[in-house]
């Protein structure tokens, strides 16, 4: 039976919306949340995945390069979903063990707004 592990990080960046009209144009930062769900079977070692090798894996590939950062930089239109779906595709290829797999991704620009991308 497949179960599922979570790990959450936060990050500071900035951003500016193009071509929106609204606050959201201007230059503005949020401090996001990010988790990170796997899903997989226990292995021998007890585990699905250590969370030690889930948090290096994320902050080398997602926190090291968005953390006080300017988003625009990195996605062309930094929306949530957007900045959510950059974060999919630059873990969905390296979170792919025998053991376990990259199951669902939530990013909250606030706290109380977030989206979720599952595939």
């Amino acid at each position: 039976m497949p179960l599922f592990i979570s790990k959450e990080f936060t990050f500071d960046a900035a951003h500016q919306l193009v071509n929106y009209n609204g606050k959201c144009e201007n230059l503005h930062g949020h401090t996001y949340k990010l988790r990170i769900t796997l899903t997989g079977d226990i292995d021998k070692s007890g585990m699905i995945i250590d969370f030690n090798l889930i948090k290096k894996i994320v902050e080398e590939k997602i926190i090291e390069k968005l953390d006080h950062n300017f988003l625009n930089n990195i996605v062309a239109q930094p929306t949530a979903e957007n900045i959510l779906l950059w974060i999919w595709k630059e873990l969905y290829p390296v979170f792919n063990f025998p053991s376990c797999k990259l199951y669902e991704i939530t990013l909250w620009e606030t706290e109380n707004s977030f989206v979720t991308y599952r595939e």
